[in-house]
Protein backbone atom coordinates (compact mmCIF):
# COMPACT_ATOMS: atom_id res chain seq x y z
CA UNK A 1 0.00 0.00 0.00
CA UNK A 2 1.41 3.39 -1.04
CA UNK A 3 -0.36 6.48 0.27
CA UNK A 4 -0.29 9.66 -1.81
CA UNK A 5 0.48 12.68 0.35
CA UNK A 6 0.08 16.45 0.00
CA UNK A 7 2.11 18.85 2.17
CA UNK A 8 0.51 22.24 2.92
CA UNK A 9 2.73 24.78 4.68
CA UNK A 10 3.58 28.39 3.87
CA UNK A 11 7.19 27.94 5.01
CA UNK A 12 9.54 26.33 2.48
CA UNK A 13 12.04 24.98 5.09
CA UNK A 14 9.18 23.20 6.88
CA UNK A 15 7.93 21.63 3.64
CA UNK A 16 11.46 20.57 2.71
CA UNK A 17 12.12 18.98 6.10
CA UNK A 18 8.81 17.09 6.12
CA UNK A 19 9.33 15.85 2.56
CA UNK A 20 12.78 14.58 3.57
CA UNK A 21 11.30 12.71 6.54
CA UNK A 22 8.48 11.23 4.46
CA UNK A 23 10.96 10.00 1.85
CA UNK A 24 12.14 7.51 4.49
CA UNK A 25 8.73 5.77 4.43
CA UNK A 26 8.16 3.19 1.70
CA UNK A 27 4.39 3.39 2.14
CA UNK A 28 4.09 7.16 1.59
CA UNK A 29 4.71 9.12 -1.60
CA UNK A 30 4.68 12.92 -1.57
CA UNK A 31 3.04 13.94 -4.85
CA UNK A 32 2.25 17.58 -4.14
CA UNK A 33 3.07 20.68 -2.11
CA UNK A 34 1.04 23.84 -1.52
CA UNK A 35 1.95 27.10 0.18
CA UNK A 36 -1.61 28.10 1.12
CA UNK A 37 -5.16 26.80 1.39
CA UNK A 38 -6.24 28.05 -2.04
CA UNK A 39 -3.47 26.07 -3.77
CA UNK A 40 -4.26 23.03 -1.65
CA UNK A 41 -7.95 23.00 -2.58
CA UNK A 42 -7.07 23.05 -6.29
CA UNK A 43 -4.67 20.15 -5.87
CA UNK A 44 -7.13 18.13 -3.79
CA UNK A 45 -9.73 18.50 -6.55
CA UNK A 46 -7.17 17.31 -9.11
CA UNK A 47 -5.87 14.24 -7.29
CA UNK A 48 -7.18 11.66 -4.84
CA UNK A 49 -4.72 12.16 -1.97
CA UNK A 50 -4.71 9.74 0.96
CA UNK A 51 -2.98 12.02 3.49
CA UNK A 52 -2.88 15.78 3.95
CA UNK A 53 -0.05 17.10 6.14
CA UNK A 54 -1.45 20.47 7.10
CA UNK A 55 0.01 23.49 8.88
CA UNK A 56 -2.47 25.68 10.78
CA UNK A 57 -1.23 29.26 10.77
CA UNK A 58 -0.99 30.37 7.14
CA UNK A 59 -1.87 33.58 5.27
CA UNK A 60 -5.53 33.79 4.24
CA UNK A 61 -7.55 30.69 5.07
CA UNK A 62 -5.86 28.82 7.93
CA UNK A 63 -5.45 25.08 8.26
CA UNK A 64 -8.52 24.58 10.44
CA UNK A 65 -10.71 26.45 7.95
CA UNK A 66 -9.25 24.42 5.09
CA UNK A 67 -9.96 21.21 6.97
CA UNK A 68 -13.58 22.26 7.50
CA UNK A 69 -13.90 23.08 3.78
CA UNK A 70 -12.52 19.66 2.85
CA UNK A 71 -15.23 17.96 4.91
CA UNK A 72 -17.77 19.47 2.50
CA UNK A 73 -15.83 18.21 -0.53
CA UNK A 74 -16.12 14.91 -2.37
CA UNK A 75 -12.34 14.48 -2.02
CA UNK A 76 -11.51 14.03 1.65
CA UNK A 77 -7.95 12.95 2.47
CA UNK A 78 -7.05 12.00 6.01
CA UNK A 79 -5.62 15.04 7.78
CA UNK A 80 -2.53 15.15 9.98
CA UNK A 81 -1.87 18.61 11.40
CA UNK A 82 1.78 19.69 11.66
CA UNK A 83 2.09 22.86 13.71
CA UNK A 84 4.17 24.64 16.34
CA UNK A 85 1.05 25.67 18.31
CA UNK A 86 -0.50 23.25 20.79
CA UNK A 87 -3.53 25.44 21.55
CA UNK A 88 -5.34 24.34 18.38
CA UNK A 89 -5.40 20.63 19.26
CA UNK A 90 -9.02 20.48 20.43
CA UNK A 91 -10.30 22.35 17.37
CA UNK A 92 -8.18 20.13 15.14
CA UNK A 93 -9.95 16.99 16.26
CA UNK A 94 -13.31 18.73 15.92
CA UNK A 95 -12.61 18.87 12.17
CA UNK A 96 -11.79 15.14 12.08
CA UNK A 97 -7.99 15.26 12.17
CA UNK A 98 -6.33 11.85 12.42
CA UNK A 99 -3.40 13.23 14.41
CA UNK A 100 -1.80 16.44 15.63
CA UNK A 101 1.99 16.71 15.41
CA UNK A 102 3.77 19.48 17.31
CA UNK A 103 6.88 20.82 15.60
CA UNK A 104 9.59 19.78 15.90
CA UNK A 105 8.57 16.11 15.77
CA UNK A 106 10.74 13.08 15.10
CA UNK A 107 10.44 10.18 12.68
CA UNK A 108 8.99 7.89 15.36
CA UNK A 109 6.12 10.27 16.09
CA UNK A 110 5.52 10.74 12.36
CA UNK A 111 5.40 6.96 11.89
CA UNK A 112 2.72 6.68 14.57
CA UNK A 113 0.56 9.20 12.74
CA UNK A 114 1.02 7.47 9.39
CA UNK A 115 0.14 4.10 10.92
CA UNK A 116 -3.15 5.57 12.15
CA UNK A 117 -4.00 6.52 8.57
CA UNK A 118 -3.02 3.08 7.28
CA UNK A 119 -5.32 1.45 9.82
CA UNK A 120 -8.20 3.69 8.74
CA UNK A 121 -7.58 2.97 5.07
CA UNK A 122 -7.48 -0.78 5.67
CA UNK A 123 -10.64 -0.59 7.76
CA UNK A 124 -12.54 1.24 5.04
CA UNK A 125 -11.05 -0.53 2.03
CA UNK A 126 -13.74 -3.21 1.98
CA UNK A 127 -16.38 -0.48 1.99
CA UNK A 128 -15.00 1.05 -1.20
CA UNK A 129 -13.19 3.88 0.53
CA UNK A 130 -12.96 6.85 -1.80
CA UNK A 131 -9.25 7.40 -1.02
CA UNK A 132 -8.26 4.16 -2.72
CA UNK A 133 -10.67 4.19 -5.65
CA UNK A 134 -9.62 5.07 -9.19
CA UNK A 135 -10.10 8.65 -10.31
CA UNK A 136 -11.89 7.13 -13.27
CA UNK A 137 -14.79 6.21 -10.95
CA UNK A 138 -18.28 6.12 -12.40
CA UNK A 139 -21.18 8.19 -11.12
CA UNK A 140 -24.60 7.37 -12.60
CA UNK A 141 -22.87 5.58 -15.45
CA UNK A 142 -20.80 8.62 -16.50
CA UNK A 143 -17.01 8.51 -16.22
CA UNK A 144 -15.55 11.45 -14.31
CA UNK A 145 -12.21 12.76 -15.62
CA UNK A 146 -9.82 15.32 -14.20
CA UNK A 147 -8.10 17.15 -17.07
CA UNK A 148 -5.24 18.59 -15.04
CA UNK A 149 -1.79 17.08 -14.43
CA UNK A 150 0.24 18.12 -11.34
CA UNK A 151 3.85 19.07 -12.18
CA UNK A 152 6.78 20.49 -10.23
CA UNK A 153 7.71 24.11 -11.00
CA UNK A 154 9.96 26.47 -9.03
CA UNK A 155 9.62 24.53 -5.78
CA UNK A 156 5.85 24.06 -5.86
CA UNK A 157 3.21 21.99 -7.61
CA UNK A 158 1.17 23.55 -10.42
CA UNK A 159 -1.60 22.09 -12.56
CA UNK A 160 -1.22 21.82 -16.33
CA UNK A 161 -4.32 21.43 -18.51
CA UNK A 162 -4.30 18.46 -20.89
CA UNK A 163 -4.71 20.66 -23.95
CA UNK A 164 -1.48 22.48 -23.02
CA UNK A 165 0.55 19.26 -23.03
CA UNK A 166 2.52 18.66 -26.25
CA UNK A 167 4.15 15.42 -25.15
CA UNK A 168 5.52 13.56 -22.13
CA UNK A 169 8.74 11.61 -21.94
CA UNK A 170 11.02 9.77 -19.55
CA UNK A 171 14.72 10.43 -19.10
CA UNK A 172 17.09 9.18 -16.38
CA UNK A 173 14.18 7.64 -14.43
CA UNK A 174 12.29 10.96 -14.37
CA UNK A 175 9.14 11.84 -16.31
CA UNK A 176 8.70 15.26 -17.88
CA UNK A 177 5.72 17.15 -19.31
CA UNK A 178 6.50 19.38 -22.32
CA UNK A 179 4.20 22.30 -23.08
CA UNK A 180 4.74 24.82 -25.86
CA UNK A 181 7.55 26.65 -24.05
CA UNK A 182 8.22 24.78 -20.78
CA UNK A 183 9.45 21.39 -19.64
CA UNK A 184 8.36 20.33 -16.13
CA UNK A 185 8.86 17.30 -13.90
CA UNK A 186 5.87 15.15 -12.90
CA UNK A 187 5.74 12.39 -10.31
CA UNK A 188 3.47 10.26 -12.50
CA UNK A 189 4.97 7.40 -14.50
CA UNK A 190 4.31 7.24 -18.24
CA UNK A 191 1.98 4.33 -17.52
CA UNK A 192 0.04 6.53 -15.07
CA UNK A 193 -0.18 9.29 -17.67
CA UNK A 194 -1.29 6.87 -20.37
CA UNK A 195 -4.22 5.86 -18.14
CA UNK A 196 -5.00 9.38 -16.96
CA UNK A 197 -4.79 11.35 -20.23
CA UNK A 198 -7.61 11.36 -22.78
CA UNK A 199 -6.91 8.41 -25.10
CA UNK A 200 -8.74 10.13 -27.96
CA UNK A 201 -5.90 12.68 -28.18
CA UNK A 202 -2.88 11.11 -26.48
CA UNK A 203 -0.94 8.19 -27.96
CA UNK A 204 1.97 6.13 -26.61
CA UNK A 205 4.42 6.38 -29.51
CA UNK A 206 7.34 4.69 -27.80
CA UNK A 207 8.24 3.17 -24.44
CA UNK A 208 9.67 6.59 -23.48
CA UNK A 209 7.11 8.94 -25.10
CA UNK A 210 3.43 9.90 -25.11
CA UNK A 211 2.31 12.56 -27.60
CA UNK A 212 -0.75 14.76 -27.99
CA UNK A 213 -1.79 13.91 -31.55
CA UNK A 214 -3.58 17.25 -31.92
CA UNK A 215 -0.16 18.95 -31.57
CA UNK A 216 1.60 16.94 -34.31
CA UNK A 217 2.57 19.09 -37.31
CA UNK A 218 4.62 16.70 -39.46
CA UNK A 219 5.15 12.94 -39.77
CA UNK A 220 8.52 11.88 -41.17
CA UNK A 221 8.92 8.20 -42.21
CA UNK A 222 12.27 6.50 -41.59
CA UNK A 223 13.78 3.62 -43.54
CA UNK A 224 13.16 0.97 -40.85
CA UNK A 225 9.39 1.39 -40.62
CA UNK A 226 9.49 3.90 -37.80
CA UNK A 227 8.52 7.57 -37.77
CA UNK A 228 9.57 10.89 -36.33
CA UNK A 229 6.79 13.29 -35.31
CA UNK A 230 7.44 17.04 -35.43
CA UNK A 231 5.30 18.73 -32.79
CA UNK A 232 4.00 22.26 -32.37
CA UNK A 233 6.20 23.55 -29.54
CA UNK A 234 8.71 26.38 -29.48
CA UNK A 235 11.58 24.21 -30.75
CA UNK A 236 9.71 21.88 -33.15
CA UNK A 237 10.69 18.92 -31.00
CA UNK A 238 11.01 15.45 -32.50
CA UNK A 239 9.05 12.56 -30.97
CA UNK A 240 10.03 9.01 -32.05
CA UNK A 241 7.51 6.34 -33.01
CA UNK A 242 8.60 2.72 -32.57
CA UNK A 243 7.97 0.14 -35.29
CA UNK A 244 5.19 -1.58 -33.35
CA UNK A 245 3.46 1.67 -32.47
CA UNK A 246 3.87 2.97 -36.03
CA UNK A 247 1.33 0.40 -37.23
CA UNK A 248 -1.20 1.54 -34.65
CA UNK A 249 -0.55 5.20 -35.45
CA UNK A 250 -1.13 4.65 -39.17
CA UNK A 251 -4.46 3.02 -38.37
CA UNK A 252 -5.52 5.85 -36.05
CA UNK A 253 -4.61 8.53 -38.59
CA UNK A 254 -5.90 6.61 -41.61
CA UNK A 255 -2.50 6.57 -43.30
Amino acid sequence: MKLKALIVDDEYPARKELRYMLDQFDNVEVVGEATNAREALKLIKAMDYSILFLDIEMPGMNGLELSAAIQESTQRPYIIFTTAYEEYAVKAFEVNAVDYLLKPFDEKRLAQAINKVIQLVEKNQAKGNRQLQSQQSKINGTTVRIDRIPVEKEGKTVLVAEDEIIFAYTENDNVYIKTRDECMLTRFTLKDLETRLDDKNFFRTHRCYIVNLTKVKEIIPLFNGTYILIVDDDTRSEVPVSRNQAKKLKKILGM
